[in-house]
């Protein structure tokens, strides 16, 4: 079975045939980190782990070499450290470690290297004067270091955006030192007080697109697989990645071979912004929802298609994520190898996951499998459904931990386990009248019981 893919620069499905099948390389555009993450992010991260994931399962966990960047030099960055009274490196280490701890509540797996911006001048001044010598960029009088956009006649492959549709359609930064108005920036002259580091044009620091051109090619060579990043970053970023890319290599076309962007989020169908008042962090949402609801949210959704967030959607998908995790409960999984059975689910699920990774008809699968389990009660697929879930970083969880997780009711564990021993008492005593009270009284508070085999388990609404 073939892995196909959308890939943005051809604007088809295409055959994914890698350079190196055991040695696949990709890269993602992380996060500039002068704030705590928000949902956009946690998309990014969820869904090229998915893919990362994926690969991996196709080709072998040695195969794929998987770079996600840090930008930890930035005008925003530069402003919050001043407003906060802090260090630059004070400010990037804190916001890093958070951005760390909500990939980890997520079930994000580390990327193979994660390099920063600040950590990569060399690369990025070597790259800026291969494209000076040639003749691609040039140095202006007050200091920067433009990229001349009409000396890559190929610009807008990416995004099918003409240098003439630019000129007339787009709002382009009005720039005294600019030979053309669509040139953008590749070194910024040193402003007082702020950061600075040495180069042939002065001290300064490096736009924002020459970075993932440099740490790119550095980790991964002058051409690779794929390269990845939320629908925003296909233009300016991701174009003017391969202007820069190829202009400082003499290619042509562009230095990647699939480019893959996921959607955007939107807040009750408008697109989240912070200006709309409708902007929220990943902190914010795991207050509300546990971390599993919101991977399995975001994956719910195909990757390329819009993503509408409400707390009505999260509560469903809590709801559906309550299905599998009560079958596994039920019927308590046996171990399963996915490399050594196969069945018409694990063949369905790798067909689905092979088209363009298609996480929602996957997922429609596992819901298949779990009517099957509530039927048949058959362990083996209990295996099978908690092994294909794992593929999609699911499903891991104990599943009494998982639905007795939350704050339903504002009830602690003990208080609940206190009234159900109450409640088994009454039983004991046959005061079904009791009984039933103390069931309406969790119910009341969310919290739902299950009475089998003599006993009583108890999961959150």
């Amino acid at each position: 079975m073939t892995l196909s893919l959308y890939n943005t620069l051809s604007r088809k499905i295409e055959p994914f045939t890698p350079d190196h099948p055991k040695n696949i390389r990709m890269y993602v555009c992380g996060m500039t980190v002068y704030d705590y993450c928000h949902l956009g992010h946690a998309r990014v991260m969820v869904v090229f782990d998915m893919i990362a994931r994926w690969l991996r399962e196709l080709y072998g966990k040695e195969a794929l070499t998987y770079v996600r960047n840090i930008t930890d030099i930035d005008d925003k960055i530069i402003k919050r450290a001043a407003e906060r009274n802090i260090s630059i490196q004070e400010l990037t280490t804190e916001f890093i470690q958070a951005m760390h701890e909500d990939a980890e509540h997520l079930g994000v797996l580390s990327p193979d290297v994660e390099p920063k911006a600040t950590e990569n001048m060399d690369e990025m001044i070597s790259m800026i004067e291969r494209l000076i010598a040639n003749g691609k960029a040039y140095s202006a009088n007050n200091g920067d270091v433009y990229y001349a956009v009409r000396e890559f006649p190929a610009y807008g492959q990416l995004s099918g955006k003409s240098l003439d549709d630019l000129r007339a359609g787009e709002r382009v930064e009005i720039d005294q030192y600019k030979k053309d108005p669509l040139d953008f920036v590749l070194w910024k002259a040193a402003k007082p007080e702020e950061p600075s580091w040495d180069s042939p044009w002065g001290k300064g620091r490096p736009g924002w697109h020459i970075e993932c051109s440099a740490m790119s090619q550095k980790l991964l060579g002058e051409s690779f697989d794929i390269h990845g990043g939320g629908a925003d970053l296909q233009f300016p970023h991701h174009e003017n990645e391969i202007a820069q890319s190829c202009g400082a290599n003499h290619r042509s076309h562009s230095h990647v071979k699939y480019w893959l962007h996921n959607g955007f989020i939107r807040v009750d169908n408008e697109k989240m912004s912070k200006s709309l008042g409708n902007f929220f962090t990943i902190r914010e949402v795991l207050q509300k929802f546990e971390a599993e609801t919101v991977r399995f949210f975001i994956l719910r959704a195909h990757y390329r298609s819009p993503l509408n967030y409400s707390d009505a959607h999260l509560q469903d998908a809590k709801g559906a994520l309550t299905r599998l995790y009560t079958a596994l409960k039920n019927t308590p999984p046996a171990d399963f190898d996915l490399s050594q059975n196969e069945n018409s689910y694990t063949q369905r699920f790798q067909l689905a996951m092979n088209n363009d990774f298609d996480t929602p008809q996957a997922m429609a699968i596992l819901f298949e499998m779990t009517n099957e389990i509530n039927k048949t009660h058959d362990a083996k697929l209990s295996g099978c459904l908690k092994a294909l879930g794992g593929l999609l970083g699911l499903l891991q969880q104990n599943p009494q931990t998982f639905l007795q997780a939350g704050t339903a009711g504002g009830l602690s564990d003990e208080e609940i386990n206190a009234l159900i021993a109450q409640r088994s008492e009454a039983r004991q005593n046959k005061n079904w009248a009791e009984s039933d009270r103390i069931r309406d009284e969790l119910a009341k508070q969310g919290i739902i019981l299950e009475d089998k085999a003599g006993e009583t388990s108890w999961r959150r609404s």
